[in-house]
């Protein structure tokens, strides 16, 4: 089986509350997000999808997908998709750094390998956990007490895990952090993810007024150092996101104690293949996670569900489920929450078809 065509897709992603803010003003209202599908010379496709949460979050764009992969598609016609660690390297060979190109390619030649093998991708990730999992919801950046009035509302659409928004203003944070607090039932928790946008001195300003409120503190900083700073004078359980993007990382934040919870994103990594070899490591490191990407549509939230439902239950901490952000479905046999919780398809692959009706026509052809 061998690689003959490589074809990219741009979609719009509208958000289906209208808006997504977090630390230092930053919003998004629309995302863009790039679908991939590799057709081999026996007419298997599998599918892809790489969305990057705005230029200003990671180093990744919407339209560096699109041209990382004109810059590398040519490289892998002719390969074997299924031999995915021959074809990482090959990727990796031909285009140094930018992961988050790489990924939906990867995720692509999973969906492959499943079709072929009659598999669903979370059988050949290493077995499926249990019935479903539990997913957590993103509380965007707004005043504490908006804030703190949607918890009620998540909670009835069966989330029992919040990831809190701050990041910006401390003394607003503390109130955020307070108000949401305040709102929690027994069994709930309560992640306050910064995402890189305090200084040490105004992280420690608001780790130090919460101390008597059970909450997560999530990359308080921009650096790992500075993270780690902030992580030695709390007591609050600590999560690193945005500094983890490689096995390096993850050993030294294991060496250091730097964390109790990391994030594994997809894309970050460059793809399942590699997203799967760090959740691993940190299985056997002892090490909880959340399993997730920067955002996507119906097929990144299906690659997400098969890596989370291939993860031992005690080591996930949490995943999330994009699509029920968007107002647009991509793809059809997609996972959709059920109560809170969700879980990977049992059709081979990712279990999806993609609506072409709405992706249009592609944006990009290799062959």
């Amino acid at each position: 089986m061998r690689i003959k065509k490589i074809s990219a897709w741009k979609v719009d992603l509208p958000l289906e509350e209208g808006a997504y803010k977090w630390s230092g003003g930053k919003s998004v209202r629309v995302f863009d997000s790039t679908v991939v599908g590799i057709e081999t010379d026996t007419g298997v496709i599998g599918y892809g999808e790489m969305c990057p949460l705005g230029p200003y979050y990671l180093p990744a764009y919407a339209n560096g997908v699109r041209a990382g992969i004109a810059e590398l598609g040519p490289h892998l016609l002719g390969e074997d998709p299924l031999e995915l660690g021959r074809l990482n390297h090959r990727m990796d060979s031909a285009l140094k750094g930018h992961p988050y190109v790489k990924s939906p390619i990867d995720m692509a030649c999973w969906d492959i390998l499943g079709l072929v093998t009659g598999q669903p991708v979370c059988v050949l990730l290493g077995g499926r956990y249990g019935e479903d999992f539990g997913l957590y919801r993103a509380i965007s950046q707004e005043s504490p007490e908006r804030m703190a009035s949607r918890v009620a509302g998540y909670r009835q659409e069966g989330y029992r895990r919040f990831q809190l928004k701050v990041g910006g203003d401390p003394e607003s944070d503390i109130e955020r952090i307070r108000a949401v607090s305040a709102r929690l039932q027994p069994g709930d928790r309560l992640v306050a993810d910064a995402n890189t946008g305090w200084l040490m001195h105004d992280a420690m300003r608001v780790v130090r007024a919460v101390e008597d409120v059970d909450v997560y503190i999530e990359q308080p900083c921009l650096s790992y150092e500075e993270c780690l700073s902030v992580r030695r004078q709390t007591n609050h359980p600590f999560v690193l996101d945005e500094v983890i993007d490689s096995i390096d990382m993850l050993l030294r934040g294991k060496a250091d104690l730097a964390m109790d919870v990391v994030n594994i994103k997809i894309s970050k990594f460059g793809g399942l293949t590699k997203a799967r070899q760090a959740r691993d490591l940190c299985v056997s490191m002892g090490i909880a996670m959340t399993i997730e990407d920067s955002w996507g549509g119906d097929i990144t939230t299906a690659a997400i569900a098969h890596l989370a439902h291939s993860t031992p239950t005690q080591f996930l901490f949490s995943t999330t489920d994009f699509n029920s952000y968007v107002t647009v479905s991509i793809a059809e046999g997609a996972p959709h929450r059920v109560n809170g919780r969700m879980a990977a398809g049992k059709l081979p692959g990712l279990g999806i078809k993609p609506r072409m009706e709405v992706l249009g026509k592609p944006v990009l052809v290799i062959e």
